[in-house]
């Protein structure tokens, strides 16, 4: 078989898909790109570059004979507003590189967008598939920007790239990410080594979520659905869990009971407030089987025994 390239292989979502993918298509045609975060105990097919060079990226492809891209590669949404020239030139000159060299050698693309495509136009409740666009950060202007790119290279050179909007992303091996969602992952960090976590949403913040797993088994069905199936080459809703702020605290402390959180809301509020408090995900149910399996509880469960043995290991 051609073999996946992976970009952004080390960040959030990657450092869980490459062992699916592993699992599901064997270590050996699994490639790993990246240049930062790389675990010193890396064990599988390595390649060091920027999805901006669009020439070293042209010889990875060659080189291994890739047939499909997992394109990762991302500047968060916090992070984002930090450096939004960088954000967008890593996200959108990134982007278009890889769907450029899938049109030249006849790839298959998946890319991931974001409820941060969405924006306070949009309705916030049960947010339909097809919707307003108005995103208030960069992150997700390279987002929505990136959905039309998408779309674009679809209708008109017929290139196979298939994207979903990922809700925010609960996951343990990776800490927290410079993201508005992360808060859902700080508190199980600073909860289970220091009893305490600031959290800067307030307390009835709502948005939609998703334990890794769910969001790494949503990637590889999606892309293993045949393309007779798919009807959206933008990107697909998915959606799993929403919760409050104030309901996760509550969640956590029945494994730590006198955890003390306060809620001392920052820049990131204003994002949040900007985004979904639920998602219809109607039409990857029925175009290609999504559903999940993670709802809060088990969500807690797993992260704290995950997190704990860890922590307990480092420390």
């Amino acid at each position: 078989m051609k073999k996946i390239l992976v970009t952004g292989a080390f960040g959030q979502i990657g450092s869980e898909l490459i062992p699916a993918l592993y699992k599901e298509y064997g270590r050996d045609n699994v490639v790993s790109m990246g240049h930062s975060n790389i675990s010193p105990d890396f064990d599988g097919i390595l390649e060091k570059a920027d999805s901006r060079d669009k020439e070293s990226v042209s010889q990875i492809i060659k080189k291994h004979d890739i047939g499909t891209i997992y394109h990762l590669v991302s500047l968060l949404s916090a992070k984002g507003e930090v450096d939004p020239s960088l954000t967008w030139d890593i996200n959108m000159n990134g982007l278009k590189n890889i769907l450029d060299l899938g049109v030249e050698n006849n790839l298959k693309i998946f890319w991931p967008s974001s409820i941060a495509a969405f924006g306070p136009t949009t309705p916030r409740e049960e947010t339909p598939q097809n919707t307003v666009l108005e995103p208030t950060t960069m992150y997700g202007v390279t987002k929505s920007a990136g959905e039309g790119l998408c779309r674009y290279y679809n209708k008109k050179y017929g290139l196979d790239v298939r994207s979903i909007r990922y809700p925010g992303i609960i996951s343990w091996k990776t800490p927290p990410g410079g993201g508005t969602t992360d808060y859902a992952v700080g508190i199980f960090y600073d909860g289970i080594k220091t009893g305490k976590y600031e959290c800067f949403v307030g307390p009835d913040t709502m948005l939609p979520m998703m334990y890794i797993d769910d969001a790494v088994n949503a990637t590889v069905d999606l892309m293993k659905a045949d393309s007779k199936n798919i009807k959206n080459w933008s990107s697909y809703n998915i959606a799993a869990v929403s919760f409050k702020a104030s309901d996760l605290e509550l969640e956590l402390k029945k494994y730590i009971p006198n955890l003390v959180v306060t809620y001392k809301p920052d820049h990131r509020q204003k994002i949040a407030d900007s985004w979904p408090k639920s998602i219809n995900d109607e039409e990857a149910k029925r175009d290609w089987g999504w559903k999940y399996e993670y709802d809060l509880p088990k969500i807690t469960k797993v992260m704290v025994e995950s997190l704990q043995k860890v922590l307990d290991k480092n420390f």
